[in-house]
């Protein structure tokens, strides 16, 4: 028992101090951090020299994530200085004054986007500011953002979750990867069908004036024909291309369906509903003389970068090894290290895609220096709490290497679940996969974690392997929208640091949601297998 405590030290804590106390995630992270650095001393015989290297490995990886929101938050302020951010602004309201429309083409199809191309927790980061904007309160931006950012992620940054997350099982290969990722889309015909209606329910009911479901049902029929625009071609595409192009292609194919709909107002209501306007908000009246083109402009070179430095080759050999800055074995133990190969960052795309702005909206490089100098200010808080947040999962991650001889704290997690749950794991399956995401904030970690135990089980209780396995990738895609380490990024750039409890309060239900439809929609795809 005390073994089983220790190991859901790691989930416990964080959801004690960060949730139930309602502590910010600077303070709440770093007693979380302690707990679990002295129950893996004490109890699971971690020595102090793995305990140093896992804390400084968490330091790193920080650092690789800070990079990220900074890039994420320069290049927003920078549209800001030079105009671009009102010119979009006018560009949604044109397309839809509502809030409701606003969310689901920004947070959940412009994020899948973002996804497709990058991952690693960017979508959020990006949306999130850009809701901000619009006009929405900080807590709806970033906890929209968080929830939007689930569906895309199993085949986020060109397919990573699937094809490294699943690259140790047995027989892995490219006909292997396709199925699981039509697994998925068909499990999404559920699931990603109604994730823009689920967008919509939490934003109305969490931050409306009303606090009836009057204003989100109003909204389902739009809401489905958007959410089935997406997993219907996301399923086609996984059939005809594998898992590397779905969020992107599917992203693109809703992004102009709901765009066009909106415009036409076809099945939206009459009434326009901003109830969750930040006090004070005022739009930009005065008409910009900026296109929509290039407003837009940099947010399109940030997607063709990210692409051009993940499927070119040449391109993408150049951007891992010019500046890497990765640490490797740290102090002597063998995979225990942090990647940072810093033209491959997505925080580089971000960084680029703005001063690149600088010159296409003709305006001077003061305009990014101011940008920076405003950037760097913002993440600071950010900085406390990704720290010891990281440095928690590292310890957690690396507790298979201890003195007596036990399985890293994640996989006794999994083995205990699989011993009392083996009966329902359809249904446990999913769960496993958040989990993981919550606990390490990758989808493709906890994949690469949970991956063998989920297939074992489901050898031994003669399930389909591939459903569970699809049931594994797509459970670790909602554990995004609670990621403490995503709480905290989401919560920096939209400047709600110390806030990242309420925000996880907001966002757990509709996680737990997602892994019971995901476990729903995996018990039909079992019936037809």
């Amino acid at each position: 028992m005390l073994l089983l405590l220790t190991a859901f030290s790691a989930i416990i804590a964080p959801f004690v101090f960060l949730v139930l106390l309602r502590m910010p995630a600077r303070k709440g992270m770093l007693y979380s951090a302690i707990i679990v650095i002295l129950l893996g001393f004490f109890v699971w015989g971690l020595e102090f020299d793995i305990l140093s290297a896992s804390i400084l490995q968490g330091t790193h990886r920080a650092i690789t994530i800070l990079f990220i929101l900074f890039g994420a938050i320069v290049l927003l302020n920078t549209l800001k200085h030079t105009g671009a951010v009102d010119r979009i602004n006018e560009g949604f309201r044109n397309i839809s004054p509502d809030m409701r429309v606003q969310v689901v083409i920004v947070a959940f199809l412009f994020g899948s986007l973002i996804e497709g191309a990058a991952g690693f927790g960017t979508p959020a980061a990006v949306t999130g500011p850009l809701l901000v904007a619009l006009g929405f309160t900080p807590l709806a931006a970033a906890t929209t953002a968080l929830i939007a950012d689930s569906t895309a992620v199993s085949f986020g940054a060109v397919g990573t979750p699937i094809v490294v997350g699943l690259s140790n099982i047995e027989g892995a290969g490219i006909a292997f990867f396709q199925d699981i990722g039509i697994k998925i889309t068909l499990m999404d015909l559920l699931v990603g069908t109604l994730m823009p209606f689920i967008i919509i329910l939490v934003l109305t009911i969490a931050f409306g004036k009303k606090k009836g479901l009057s204003s989100a049902l109003s909204m389902l029929p739009w809401a489905l024909v958007v959410g089935a625009s997406y997993s219907v071609s996301a399923a086609a595409y996984a059939y005809l291309f594998g898992p590397e192009f779905v969020s992107i292609l599917a992203s693109i194919t809703a992004i102009a369906i709901a765009t066009i709909t909106a415009k036409k107002k076809f099945l939206l209501p009459k009434a326009t509903w901003q109830d969750a306007l930040a006090d004070g908000f005022k739009a930009e009246t005065k008409k910009s003389e900026m296109s929509l083109v290039s407003a837009w402009s940099p947010y399109f070179i940030v997607v063709a970068l990210l692409l051009l430095t993940r499927i070119v080759p040449a391109v993408q050999e150049f951007a891992q090894t010019a500046i890497d800055l990765s640490w490797n074995n740290i102090l002597g133990f063998e995979g225990v290290g942090s990647a940072w190969q810093v033209l491959y960052s997505p925080g580089a795309v971000l960084v680029v895609a703005a001063l690149i702005s600088v010159f296409t909206q003709r305006k001077t490089l003061k305009v990014f220096g101011q940008a920076s100098k405003e950037s760097l200010n913002s993440i600071k808080g950010a900085a406390l709490a990704l720290v010891p947040t990281l440095a928690l999962v590292q310890v957690f991650t690396n507790s298979g290497i201890n003195a007596n001889d036990l399985v890293a704290m994640p996989e006794y997690i999994a083995l205990s679940m699989a011993s009392t749950l083996g009966g329902m794991w359809v249904f446990v399956a999913p769960y496993l996969g958040i989990l993981g995401a919550f606990i390490t904030g990758s989808a493709t970690v906890s994949t690469l974690t949970f991956s063998p135990i989920q297939y074992n089980v489901a050898m031994e209780m003669g399930l389909n392997s591939n459903v569970i396995l699809a049931q594994q990738v797509a459970g670790s895609a909602a554990g995004n929208m609670i990621c403490v380490h995503n709480v905290v990024a989401a919560s920096a750039v939209v400047g709600l640091v110390g806030k990242e409890g309420e925000i996880i309060r907001k966002t757990l239900a509709p996680a737990l949601v997602y892994g019971l439809l995901i476990g729903i929609a995996g018990t039909v795809l079992l019936w037809f297998m």
